[in-house]
């Protein structure tokens, strides 16, 4: 799994007890035999997109906020990839 997948596959875990949506995603990436992020976003299905497209922005702000631009920039590189 690359860098990205992983920055995602944690930013994931803190809505696995939340949503059901967020426990899906999380366990499809976990379970799945993507290598990078552009393979990941290809097997979504629009409510999948839909859930990415809420949390992303927030998730990269508060990486911003804390001054970890790495995290940042992973997380919006799959957020790009989404349009």
């Amino acid at each position: 799994m690359d860098q990205t997948l992983g920055y995602l596959r944690e930013t994931l875990s803190n809505y696995n007890d939340e949503q059901s949506e967020g426990r899906h995603l999380y366990r499809k990436l976990s379970e799945g035999n993507f290598t990078t992020e552009e393979s990941f976003v290809r097997h979504l299905n629009s409510s999948e997109i839909d859930f990415l497209n809420r949390i992303l922005p927030n998730e990269i702000n508060y990486a911003k906020e804390e001054q970890d631009e790495k995290r940042a920039h992973e997380l919006n590189e799959v957020y790009e990839l989404l349009f």
